[in-house]
């Protein structure tokens, strides 16, 4: 059995131990980009997961038409500007569908399989007639080679402490340094293959895997 999520360091600390004001600190990245590349443009975008609407508010500018769910209202009180659900994502049920449905943060790779089926029911609740789920995964080859480590990327430190294994589980604790301050978050996550990977998402409603970064960590599937 894994471990519980456990975050730490200052401000509110989610349910599953991710920190509020070190996500509200995260520059956009690149996941946006890799997304507007996978799906047409001006097509609609619910992020189940959206945390501090950081993927969605770079989408928006692209052209899209955004809708973030989350059941922190402490994250969602950071993506005022994008229009936000406040709910588990596993219960959510809304009237409305959508050109695609993003599923980032590497949620897919959950231990938890029954919670990994409810999150892609509710990814295929949501998909529109002719549209697709946009996932970010763990690749394969990165549990292979994660170990403890140290990175310094646009002003934030990332280390990373022990990695324990157990079978397709893995554990570790990464550590987060902005100037004085620190936060710590403590996580289990899953191996999922690209087979096992095919095979909920064809249980779920989706058809064949497009992959959209080299690396295998993002994925597009259609709504069948």
């Amino acid at each position: 059995m894994s471990a519980p999520n456990i975050g730490s360091g200052p401000g509110a600390i989610t349910p599953d131990g991710c920190a509020v004001d070190f996500y509200a600190l995260l520059p956009p990245g690149e996941e946006a980009e890799i997304v507007h590349a996978g799906i047409p443009d001006g097509a609609s975008v619910i992020e189940l997961g959206c945390g501090t609407g950081r993927i969605l508010r770079r989408l928006a500018e692209l052209g899209h038409p955004v809708v973030g769910v989350d059941e922190s209202a402490e994250m969602l009180a950071h993506a005022v500007d994008v229009d936000t659900v406040e709910s588990p994502i596993e219960t959510l049920d809304l009237p409305r569908r959508f050109d695609a449905v993003l599923m980032a943060s590497t949620l897919v790779n959950t231990p938890d399989p029954a919670l990994r089926h409810a999150l892609l029911g509710t990814a295929r609740r949501h998909v529109a007639g002719g549209g697709q789920v946009v996932i970010q995964r763990h690749s394969p080859s990165w549990f292979d080679t994660v170990g403890p480590s140290t990175v310094e990327r646009e002003g934030i430190r990332y280390t990373v402490g022990e990695v324990r294994r157990d079978g397709p589980l893995l554990t570790t604790t990464v550590g987060y340094d902005v100037g004085t301050r620190r936060w710590t978050h403590t996580f289990t996550t899953r191996l999922v293959t690209d087979e096992e990977l095919a095979d909920v998402l064809r249980h779920a409603g989706f058809g064949d895997i497009e992959w959209l970064s080299d690396d295998r960590t993002w994925l597009a599937a259609p709504a069948t």
